[in-house]
């Protein structure tokens, strides 16, 4: 868990409250970054804040604001920006309670751990999670985190609570603005009913391990061939796509969805399914 919490406030449910603190639950630690260099010394580039009409500009000497019309800016202070103050700002205060299946999957944004903060608060947040929990229910809330208030969704997991940042209903856009374009089609039922076995075959429990980032560990492998001095070989780009069949390709895709889910029965079964598909062709001919 982080040393540091992102936000600390105080949970309450009605009347009844306690110190919390709330975590980050994921981590980029693992992330391959770049930083600029030089190209000749291979320095470290520095950005310097430059005003297009001065030149640099001393930090100490810049201010925010909000561009209300193209070039025409609102400036406020820090000041100005604290004193801004929500009742959410120190404490999230529960709302409602949903079931989580009424909330959109658009919505979910970052997962958070929300624990009590200081011994004190253990009991009183326990009788909060512990009610959540008998209650089998989402309990949405507010509070001030980054500046901007957030819709938080929260369930019990474990012996703390998992909290969801939901996104705002602005942020989320209207899915018949993209969707609406498709033109409407009804595909063939024998069709939809070879591809509902290749789901099938291809179905399984959730097993994060297997799903790791390919691309991460490319150019960590690129990283340590250049350690060593090794050229790295261009690779080829993919071939595209050759247009087939599509019935076809779907029985193709299920005699191949059943080799590599039952590899035990490759000789037995999917073996002797193409030849005998090949010898009335012949007979035909």
């Amino acid at each position: 868990m982080a040393t540091r919490p992102t936000w600390q406030g105080y949970l309450r449910l009605s009347l009844v409250s306690c110190p919390v603190a709330l975590y980050t639950a994921t981590q980029r630690t693992s992330d391959v970054s770049f930083n600029m260099l030089h190209k000749q010394t291979n320095n470290r580039i520095r950005m310097i804040p430059t005003d297009p009409e001065t030149g640099p500009v001393d930090r100490s000497d810049i201010v925010k604001g909000y561009e209300v019309e193209k070039g025409h800016y609102v400036v406020v202070t820090d000041e100005e920006i604290k004193n801004v103050r929500l009742e959410t700002t120190r404490t999230l205060d529960i709302e409602r309670f949903v079931d989580e299946d009424d909330i959109d999957r658009l919505y979910w944004n970052d997962p958070y751990f929300l624990t009590p903060d200081g011994d004190m608060a253990v009991e009183a947040f326990t009788v909060i999670r512990q009610a959540m929990e008998k209650a089998g229910k989402v309990a949405l809330g507010r509070l001030v985190m980054h500046q901007r208030e957030r819709l938080m969704a929260l369930e019990p997991r474990g012996k703390g609570i998992l909290a969801y940042s939901l996104r705002s209903n602005r942020e989320v856009r209207d899915a018949s603005d993209v969707f609406d374009r498709i033109p409407a089609h009804k595909a063939p039922a024998a069709m939809v009913e070879i591809a509902a076995k290749i789901i099938d075959q291809q179905s399984g429990p959730f097993d994060p391990s297997k799903f790791n980032d390919r691309y991460e560990d490319a150019l960590r492998a690129l990283i340590k061939e250049k350690q060593k001095g090794h050229g790295i070989k261009k690779v080829e780009e993919p071939k595209e796509a050759e247009v087939i069949d599509l019935m076809e390709a779907l029985k193709r895709s299920l005699g191949g969805g059943e080799r590599r889910k039952t590899p035990a029965r490759k000789a037995a079964t999917p073996a002797k399914k193409p030849a005998a598909r090949k010898a009335p062709a012949k007979k035909r001919a």
